[in-house]
């Protein structure tokens, strides 16, 4: 228990970010499971401890509990530290029993940039993303979700929404990617151990793998590029290729026939040597019986026709003997096996060609997007509303498509919420050659690492018994089966077991960068100890 008078201090020492920054009426949003605003710092001495012009305030909802979900968030964006992450600055804790994240502030999203050029298609001026900009784009997602991948965690909500985009302004990285919204995120292992019983909905619709909406309990990276792939061809047709009229939100089972008949509507049905194991998949005698005579659309035509080639060239005039077009049958592979890995498509001949990404997606250009719009108090499914609303007439109407409330994991507890949140370490920039992106240091070890290991800048050492340290072998991620001692926690636990949920003590040595083992060590699987050598994939043109 924590100390009663180690918890008097804190709370002397506590800070109110109303003290701190301007942010009512600014609400830009909502992610995971909280509202986001627009913070200013109100004073010149607040200005001198963050020195940004702009900040994103990020409230937890759930004033009573401390959710498992955004302890995860913060423990993953304290340790994670990568040029396409958002930057997490400071976590505060509140009286009132709030948690509010200080994040970076991006000025532009995906969904607005797509949604500036699906207006300019209503209006009859059709406006495509420039071949640069959506070069750069997609190449920064990919190296940001290949850092994930090397340290062993999973986004599992990538859509246009959580893809920001830097500004202008002091101090601001103009256009540079940045992925947000780890709510969703999960640390994986290998061997794969299955997590879908601990929260079978992940990822929107549109969004979502066909092995997913099979019901796979060992789903894997997979996902990700999968969802970059409805990514990258939403940034060249302005649309999302595979949008779902009859998206029934509250689903449990993650068995959704409209959503597979669109997929198969746009790619074709899956024969056995597109995915092999596609008949093992535990909802395949569901999909066998509505898809049995293979003509039930389009039209009652059957799927024999369908192809993305088809999709894009027929609808879009996308030419499909380009390099574009065959890097994003790559990632949209129905087998999870054979889709491109985010590393192998960075290497991908796309890239090398002219024009080639850059680290300012708005390189060349003004930029022509409006900054975000705030939201009113109370309205946070307008956004969705407004991207239904401002599609095509080709495109159906759609029901929301934020996050399933389904999916927010509940891991509840009766102890109260830690209370305070010290000022984190701010990194500083190892110099790099020109043209490379600056890489940050790595102040505090990444966490769940193993016992008697610690971590000095990127290499590990040992020591075991006293004895001189050993290091780690160069140029390679940790295993994770390397770290048996420190399991993934087994679905379903918390719901068996109250008392196996995280308590207060577990949940302060995560806002406090510590690991999140628990009782047992149950809580949390290992991530990679070693950082991964990513910087060779940040190389951008100047």
């Amino acid at each position: 228990m924590v100390d009663a008078n180690f918890r008097h201090e804190l709370n002397q020492r506590r800070e109110h970010v109303e003290d701190l920054f301007h942010f009512e009426g600014s609400k830009v949003g909502r992610g995971t499971y909280g509202h986001v605003y627009k913070a200013i710092p109100k004073t010149e001495m607040v200005k001198r401890i963050y020195p940004n012009k702009e900040y994103a305030l990020k409230m937890i909802e759930g004033n009573q509990q401390f959710t498992m979900s955004a302890c995860r968030e913060i423990a993953l964006l304290r340790e994670l530290r990568h040029p396409n992450l958002i930057r997490l600055q400071r976590v505060f804790l509140t009286k009132e029993r709030k948690v509010w994240l200080l994040l970076d502030y991006a000025d532009h999203d995906l969904w607005h940039i797509i949604k500036h050029h699906r207006a300019m298609k209503v209006k009859k001026q059709p406006l495509n993303v420039s071949a640069g900009m959506v070069k750069s784009i997609l190449y920064q997602i990919l190296n940001g979700i290949h850092f994930l991948h090397q340290n062993w965690v999973l986004h599992r909500d990538l859509k246009p929404a959580n893809i920001l985009v830097m500004g202008e302004g002091p101090g601001v990285q103009r256009g540079r990617v940045k992925i947000a919204d780890m709510g969703f995120a999960r640390v994986f292992s290998n061997p794969l151990k299955p997590m879908a019983e601990l929260d079978p909905v992940v990822v929107t619709f549109w969004y979502r793998a066909p092995e997913l909406l099979l019901g796979t309990k060992h789903y894997t990276k997979a996902i990700d590029v999968w969802a970059i792939g409805c990514i990258f061809a939403e940034l060249l047709t302005a649309e999302p290729v595979f949008y779902c009229k009859d998206e029934d939100i509250k689903a449990q089972n993650p068995y959704h026939v409209e959503q597979l008949r669109r997929i198969f509507t746009v790619m074709g049905f899956p024969q056995e040597a597109d995915w092999t194991d596609m008949k093992k998949m535990p909802e395949w005698k569901r999909l066998d019986q509505d898809f049995q005579n293979r003509k039930n659309t389009p039209q009652n035509g059957g799927f024999q026709n369908c192809g993305l080639d088809v999709f894009l060239r027929e609808k879009y005039r996308i030419p499909t003997n380009k390099r574009d077009f065959k890097l994003l049958l790559k990632l949209l592979r129905f087998d999870p096996t054979k889709r491109l890995s985010c590393k192998d498509a960075m290497d991908d001949p796309f890239f090398k060609e002219e024009p080639k990404p850059t680290d300012d997606v708005f390189k060349g250009m003004e930029i022509p997007y409006p900054a975000r719009e705030f939201m009113a108090e109370g309205d946070e499914e307008r956004k969705t509303q407004t991207q239904a609303q401002q599609l095509p007439e080709t495109v159906p109407q759609m029901e929301s498509t934020d996050p399933p409330t389904a999916k927010k994991l509940r891991m509840q507890h009766n102890n109260p919420p830690i209370q305070m949140q010290q000022p984190m370490y701010q990194p500083q920039l190892q110099p790099g050659p020109p043209g490379m992106m600056q890489q940050p240091m790595q102040p505090r070890p990444m966490m769940a690492q193993q016992p008697g290991m610690q971590m000095y800048g990127q290499q590990q050492y040992q020591q075991p018994n006293a004895q001189p340290p050993q290091y780690q072998q160069p140029g390679r991620p940790m295993q994770p089966n390397e770290y048996q001692h420190n399991q993934m926690m087994r679905p379903g636990m918390g719901y068996e077991n109250p008392q196996m949920m995280m308590h207060t003590n577990a949940m302060m040595m995560a806002t406090q960068g510590q690991s999140l083992m628990g009782p047992q060590g149950q809580y949390m699987p290992p991530q990679a100890a070693q950082q991964p050598q990513w910087a060779h994939h940040t190389q951008y043109q100047q």
